[in-house]
């Protein structure tokens, strides 16, 4: 015969059956426990707001065709920023600058407008909402409040380019006047640098220990490229190296018989000559031992006779003089 169980739940815990109801306790203990931790998971994200300095490039937009940007302007901006700090760091890894309109900016200016901006200085004021930043971020301050700006009026003009030298070359050696194709340049910049400006010159050109000619190519020499444009970006510089000449007297050779008969006599016994050449030929020992006089006599009878002497040269140099040019000669 089957019973029915009783339902409450004392006769369950005495009838020695599980007690559903006994972890409800406990349950509702842990639930309490994990509710304040959930509740700071969604509402404690958000953190406190920081503050950091940035320094921005000012990148000048606009300049009107007649005028150069002169080096007498402000180009960076200081800004001291709030926000989120993961954003405020993303921000160190981003090119930011601010970009300053030189027509827009100077329509509000008293010293010009857009359609007839004169050359001068200005101050334009810096406007916060051209500073790219998220909209979360507030700006607190920027420093300078305005952007100093120096206009100049630009001019084109024609100039001779120039090409100097470093260095010395081979020894013997002559570096002559150098040739550079183009040989003039237009330069555009500030009236005033460029007024200032007597002569162009590329960079200098080293010909240390050259013996030969050669080309290079080399840039002008402008102190400050930025503040000028060059019709001509590099030359074409041709240095000629030619050999230094020179004298030199060598003394008392002797004179060399050949075809001599045994009984022979030579007055006077040497020579002294002068040779021109290159200056590295006239004073190299090698060169200079290849010089000699000789004077043949075949066919000479006994007896007194006149004769010149010969005098061997290398190919790089010129006898100019010799003394004596005649020699007595007595054969027995």
């Amino acid at each position: 015969m089957l019973k029915r169980l009783p339902h409450s739940p004392g006769s369950l815990m005495r009838s020695g059956m599980p007690d559903p109801f006994r972890h409800i306790p406990a349950l509702v203990v842990g639930i309490c426990l994990l509710a304040p931790a959930f509740f700071l998971f969604h509402t404690g994200c958000t953190v406190e707001p920081v503050e950091s300095d940035f320094l921005l490039p000012v990148d000048f937009a606009n300049v009107p065709d007649d005028m150069v940007l002169t080096n007498f302007h402000t180009d960076k901006i200081e800004i001291r920023i709030k926000g989120d700090p993961r954003k405020i760091e993303h921000l160190s890894g981003e090119n930011i600058l601010y970009s300053a309109d030189l027509y827009t900016d100077l329509e509000f200016d008293p010293a010009g407008d857009s359609d007839s901006i004169e050359p001068g200085h200005y101050l334009l004021p810096v406007d916060r909402t051209r500073i790219p930043l998220d909209p979360s971020i507030t700006v607190l301050d920027i420093s300078p409040s305005y952007l100093s700006v120096r206009l100049e009026k630009k001019i084109t003009r024609t100039f001779k380019v120039t090409v100097p030298y470093t260095g010395k070359p081979a020894k013997g050696h002559l570096a002559l006047a150098p040739a550079c194709d183009p040989p003039t340049v237009e330069l555009t910049g500030a009236q005033t640098l460029i007024e200032k400006i007597d002569t162009l010159q590329t960079k200098p050109v080293d010909i240390t220990g050259a013996s030969e000619g050669f080309k290079k190519e080399v840039p002008l020499d402008l102190e400050n490229p930025l503040l000028f444009s060059s019709g001509q970006a590099m030359f074409i510089v041709t240095v000629p190296i030619q050999s230094q000449t020179g004298k030199r007297t060598l003394a008392d050779l002797p004179i060399r018989l050949t075809n001599s008969p045994k009984k022979v006599s030579i007055k006077p016994e040497t020579i002294t000559v002068e040779i021109k050449g290159p200056v590295d030929a006239l004073s190299s020992k090698a060169i200079t031992d290849e010089i000699y006089a000789f004077m043949d006599l075949k066919g000479l009878t006994p007896g007194v006779h006149a004769r010149h002497a010969y005098i061997n040269i290398p190919v790089d140099l010129v006898m100019t003089n010799a003394d004596p040019q005649v020699f007595t000669v007595k054969i027995e």
